[in-house]
């Protein structure tokens, strides 16, 4: 089993990174092999629609969004870990994956998902909910916890403090991990459901 994570944080060892931490090293204890991967300071600009990604099936853009797009198709799960910037996640980590999922065309049906906000004091349930979004509309289903998946420190190392986040964030791990065995057995015994083709609908007459 393996497990691609994505911190948005541009802080190399902030408070994302101590939460990261954590469910390494229950990953590790259940022998789920970590991809990770760290925005940092990299510039990864926004999707502009051009469609390219439809025709030459990879984003027209030359960063690290190709490269894990890759990677994202090798795993298991995805694990997503922004800070909150104005009640929002981080912009970066908004183009990254807005291209990211856009851009990859593999089938991304019950990969599990997970994602978690990082904050002094406000805007992790907004910040939570935008991130979940990117799993409902492929078929991800989420691993969940026992509360919203919410990490709270301003200064580096604060989030040692927050002992409820941290516990919540080895739950979820377990709960991933459970999830992500149960469905590679569930594949091989009953394979994937019957997949329709997409239809849109445009509400305008």
């Amino acid at each position: 089993m393996k497990v691609l994570i994505i911190n948005g944080s541009p802080l190399l060892n902030g408070n994302s990174s101590r939460l990261i931490n954590e469910m390494n090293n229950i990953f590790n204890k259940e022998g789920v092999e970590v991809d990770q991967y760290q925005i940092g300071s990299k510039a990864i600009r926004g999707c502009m629609a051009c469609n390219y990604c439809y025709e030459h099936g990879h984003c027209v853009f030359k960063d690290d969004v190709n490269d894990l797009a890759k990677r994202f198709e090798d795993s298991d799960g995805l694990v997503i870990v922004s800070p909150v910037y104005y009640g929002s996640a981080n912009g970066s980590i908004i183009s990254l994956l807005d291209r990211l999922f856009y851009s990859s065309h593999f089938d991304k049906r019950f990969k599990v998902g997970a994602a978690f906000a990082i904050a002094r004091r406000a805007g992790t349930t907004a910040t939570f909910d935008e991130l979940n979004k990117y799993f409902t509309i492929n078929q991800m289903p989420i691993a969940s916890g026992r509360y919203w998946n919410n990490g709270f420190g301003r200064e580096q190392g604060q989030i040692e403090k927050d002992e409820e986040g941290l516990q919540n964030a080895r739950v979820v791990t377990r709960n991933m991990v459970f999830l992500m065995k149960a469905i590679k057995d569930a594949k091989e015994k009953y394979g994937l459901p019957e997949k329709e083709d997409t239809t849109f609908t445009h509400f305008i007459k």
